[in-house]
């Protein structure tokens, strides 16, 4: 059965949708269930349940990965960025995979000042770099296409998802409940308190979860990383949300 396009929750109003959802939660051994349509305390237990069965994050949540899981559904893989300069970008970026920070010298190395260099900062200061890493990648993708760079010129992440416009936005909660409005090449946005965050580029999407490209990070996902790395993230784990410039017009 097919990930119905959103989240299912507790309160869910589709009752077919949700007996559908009690009578596979008891076929897979997490009854006894009601089948009765109502995304009560009862079914939300049977999914926390079953996901922590599986290993998923238990939410109580069926969004895709949770329910691939549940009913069986390969994974929807959407590899292709949707407009020429995403795709460019996520190629210049994917160049880059591999560089690392010269050893002893944190936030410092011959390409990492040339990230920094591009949002008009002295490298000397010794900067994090995950969002300049994405501004270098949308400068150098946009000379070479000969058009206009959207990305906003900075090395703050917070302040990048504050300056972007706001057509180009995908917020959490509506990534979470639609996965398919995550696309690739969009700028992924983490906010991880006291003014300090993360960011880099989808460069596929996967069900619930996203593979990227990004700086200043390092095998274990870190924002004070060692280099660029190809990871995969949740969607989940992105709590701020998405910057999409291809949805502006003529980009």
């Amino acid at each position: 059965m097919a990930y119905p396009g959103t989240a299912v929750r507790e309160g869910d109003p589709r009752t077919d949708l949700v007996k559908q959802v009690q009578q596979q939660l008891i076929g897979v051994g997490c009854g006894p269930l009601d089948v009765d349509g109502i995304f009560g305390a009862a079914t939300t237990s049977a999914v926390k349940l079953f996901q922590t069965r599986r290993s998923l994050t238990a939410d109580g949540v069926l969004g895709p990965v949770s329910w691939d899981s549940l009913f069986g559904e390969a994974p929807v893989t959407v590899e292709q960025a949707p407009t020429p300069l995403l795709q460019a970008v996520l190629q210049t970026a994917a160049g880059q995979n591999g560089v690392r920070e010269t050893p002893g010298q944190p936030n410092r190395g011959p390409q990492v000042d040339l990230f920094v260099r591009s949002v008009g900062l002295d490298p000397a200061v010794g900067y994090s770099w995950c969002q300049a890493f994405v501004y270098w990648s949308f400068q150098q993708s946009t000379k070479a296409l000969n058009v206009a760079n959207p990305c906003v010129k900075t090395a703050g992440v917070l302040e990048h998802w504050a300056k972007s416009p706001v057509v180009a936005r995908v917020y959490a909660k509506s990534a979470l409940d639609k996965p398919d409005l995550v696309r690739p090449g969009a700028v992924f946005i983490i906010d991880h308190g006291a003014g300090k965050g993360h960011a880099g580029l989808v460069r596929s999407v996967v069900s619930g979860a996203i593979n990227t490209i990004e700086g200043n990070t390092n095998e274990a996902g870190s924002r004070e990383g060692d280099g660029v790395y190809e990871k995969t993230r949740t969607t989940a784990s992105i709590n701020v949300g998405f910057i999409d410039y291809g949805l502006i017009a003529n980009l």
